[in-house]
């Protein structure tokens, strides 16, 4: 009977150790699985990130590429807009210049300040090389005499020594350009076309960022031809001069005083219009 009891006593601490292995077995199995879930949630959460980067560095590729365009298409409009703008004074020169040719030829006026001088406020994309600096001495010695000099001898010679001069201009050859006006200076400083000479000569350091030598260019045109058709432009790229040369001060002052001795002119909505986008900016 005691054997009996016995042999039962060990089935049931097998059955017991049976039962608690498989709880064990079961336990260990239910980890596995939750390890591998959260392994796979893992790896499915990894790849779902690295395919948002993807997506993010081709939509930045995209935008990069149409920032690109954008300014490319921006200097090509800009070019565009001051060839257009040279073009037109070049044309206005001819008109009120009168026949250009012969003994009796009469001498070329200034022309009028054109419409829409925006074209030139900033520098091309790609810039030419630097220019020399201006040959004619900065405005205290460029405007001794001019004043009381005599009209030039011969409007021919004059108008073909601008005319060169405006052509480089036109070519995009701003140093050369630079020279040639320089020269016509030199030979007509007081000849009809030396307000639009000092104008321009200032508009070839300006489109080269030699800021500092156009701003002398444009000061000497101011002085020695204040009532000059290009007096207003020269003073509103004065103004421009002294802003990229870090004069906001000054620049701002500039603008203003566009406004107040060329009320009604295109320098003087330009001028208004630098002021206010300067004054959103301040915010």
């Amino acid at each position: 009977m005691r054997a009996f009891q016995l042999a039962i006593a060990a089935a049931a601490l097998a059955a017991a150790a049976c039962a608690s292995a498989q709880r064990a077995s079961l336990a260990e199995r239910v980890e596995r699985l939750e390890a591998q879930a959260a392994s796979q949630n893992s790896a499915q959460a990894n790849i779902e990130t690295l395919n948002r980067l993807n997506a993010l560095q081709q939509e930045v590729s995209s935008l990069r590429g149409l920032v690109e365009e954008l300014q490319n298409e921006n200097a090509r409009l800009k070019e565009s807009a001051r060839q257009q703008y040279v073009d037109l004074d070049s044309r206005l020169v001819r008109l009120e210049g009168g026949p250009t040719s012969g003994a009796g030829a009469a001498a070329p006026t200034a022309p009028a300040s054109p419409a829409g001088d925006v074209a030139a406020d900033a520098p091309p994309a790609s810039t030419a090389p630097a220019a020399p600096p201006l040959s004619p001495a900065p405005p205290s010695g460029v405007v001794s005499g001019i004043a009381g000099a005599a009209a030039p001898a011969d409007p021919a010679t004059e108008r073909a020594l601008y005319d060169s001069a405006f052509q480089a201009l036109r070519d995009g050859e701003y140093a050369e350009a630079s020279r040639r006006f320089q020269a016509y200076l030199q030979a007509f400083p007081a000849g009809a076309l030396a307000p639009n000479a000092w104008y321009w000569l200032g508009e070839s350091y300006y489109v080269t960022q030699n800021y500092e030598v156009a701003l002398q260019a444009f000061d000497s045109l101011l002085q020695a031809f204040p009532d000059s058709n290009k007096a207003p432009d020269a003073l509103l790229k004065f103004g421009y001069c002294q802003f990229e040369l870090g004069r906001a001060a000054e620049g701002e002052a500039t603008l203003r005083d566009v406004i107040a001795r060329f009320p009604g002119s295109d320098a003087a909505r330009l001028a208004q219009s630098r002021l206010r986008s300067l004054a959103l900016d301040a915010g």
